[in-house]
């Protein structure tokens, strides 16, 4: 056995305004689709905003159904609007927040798994990193390079041309 060790590299603000003013804007414009999400079953709403190359903004929520798991999490929702309007498109940064009348939400939350692979696909796609800015309704941002950060033994294409 060969034990091997992995390591991610993120940054951190204390608030969005420590945020240039592109970003700040990118997750000011989450925030509002996170407002208009479709979330009766968790009370949990989910917004993303992703910049592409072009400079167009594509924003979405997280849209639930009382048949699980036939919902949609916001960062899918986003980028598969983004694949449908602008395919040639490159996406430059995803900023995602969320929020709940339940309780507060002060950490950012990461992309569930489905989400990380789309968000790797299109990355895969475009031969573009995308960057990922992370927020709750208040507090710390995190930021990473790329979704390799977070999902560093991705499925990828190549592997289904083996053999």
């Amino acid at each position: 056995m060969k034990r091997h060790e992995l390591k991610i590299s993120y940054a951190e603000f204390e608030n969005e305004s420590e945020l240039n003013e592109s970003d700040r804007e990118l997750l000011q414009k989450a925030r509002v689709a996170a407002e208009s999400a479709y979330a009766p079953y968790s009370n949990f709403y989910v917004g993303a905003a992703l910049l592409l190359k072009n400079g167009q903004i594509i924003t979405g929520n997280n849209q639930e159904n009382v048949a699980y798991p036939s919902g949609l999490c916001a960062e899918r929702v986003a980028i598969y609007a983004a694949g449908a309007t602008f395919p040639d498109e490159a996406i430059e940064t995803i900023a995602v927040t969320c929020k709940s009348p339940a309780f507060e939400v002060n950490e950012p939350l990461s992309p569930c798994g489905a989400c990380r692979q789309a968000i790797a696909e299109y990355e895969m796609r475009h031969n573009s990193k995308i960057r990922i800015l992370l927020a709750g309704e208040k507090g710390r941002i995190r930021m990473v390079e790329s979704i390799s950060d977070l999902l560093p033994f991705m499925f990828k294409a190549e592997e289904l041309k083996k053999g």
